[in-house]
């Protein structure tokens, strides 16, 4: 079992920016993949970023431009920066991880408990 836990989500308005902390035990030995996604009430959850173990990323075309997804490995933390929020952007936020590279599939293994991002208009 992998520890994820993610933190930083809020209420803010448009146009502002947020962002996201995803903490993964034991992440910079591991060579794990990672991706974070959200799910709105009543949806299927979806991947909107995923970065692999080389650093590659990913973004849905939903975010492309406006999210970015980065890491720190000496802090097994890696970080999800949502600029130019929309009030579509509204959703429960999760990362995962997981040794295999699901990219924006949300098949990971290991979960965190979600952060609420709100955005107002």
């Amino acid at each position: 079992q992998v520890a994820v836990v993610e933190s930083g989500g809020g209420s803010v308005q448009t146009g502002e920016s947020l962002r996201l902390s995803c903490y993964v035990d034991g992440y910079a030995e591991s060579g794990m993949c990672v991706g974070w996604a959200r799910q709105r009430p009543g949806q299927r959850r979806e991947g909107v970023a995923a970065i692999d173990s080389d650093g590659g990323t990913r973004y849905a075309d939903s975010v492309k431009g406006r999210f970015t997804i980065s890491k720190d490995n000496a802090k097994n933390t890696l970080y999800l920066q949502m600029n130019s929020l929309k009030p579509e952007d509204t959703a429960m936020y999760y990362c995962a991880a997981d040794v295999r590279d699901y990219g924006l599939s949300p098949m990971y293994d290991y979960w965190g408990q979600g952060t609420q991002v709100t955005v107002s208009s």
